[in-house]
């Protein structure tokens, strides 16, 4: 892996959506290292061993089994080690609840899963783009759901 690679982690249990996104991310021309996930126990996991490269951003899928992108959210702002750590909320749902749950529990973005390919990709660089030390510093409701 090279240094100045950007670490992108992506925890989601759905196969397809994981390829997709995967396919998608080798689209944008930016030098980057994707590691995949089927669950949030396996990203967290591997968070914890002490020798990870902690990635620059995380894409949390909310709904999988075992524990919930939300509970695993919680665990990952709970780690002073994660602090700098960007977690990109990417889900099916839109309900209001889960945009607001995950907004007080530190997510940095929400995103919902869009139904076609060019949106994904346009999201997903526009994400990567984003300056999230500055991003994160003004935070608000209005900048953290993202609307295409």
């Amino acid at each position: 892996m090279s240094p100045s690679s950007m670490q992108i982690f992506l925890a989601d249990d759905d196969q397809d959506d994981r390829l997709l996104f995967e396919e998608v991310l080798n689209e944008i021309n930016i030098s980057k290292e994707l590691t995949m996930f089927k669950n949030a126990i396996e990203l967290m996991d591997h968070l914890n061993q002490e020798d990870v490269v902690l990635p620059h951003i995380i894409f949390l899928d909310l709904n999988m089994p075992f524990i919930s992108g939300a509970e695993a959210l919680k665990e990952i702002r709970n780690n002073p080690r994660f602090r700098d750590v960007s977690v990109a909320i990417y889900s099916t749902s839109s309900l209001e609840k889960d945009i607001e749950e995950t907004f007080i529990n530190g997510a940095n973005i929400y995103i919902t899963k869009p139904n076609d390919y060019s949106t994904l990709k346009k999201i997903i660089k526009n994400v990567l783009n984003i300056n999230w030390h500055y991003h994160t510093s003004g935070l608000n409701r209005e900048t953290f759901f993202y609307n295409v």
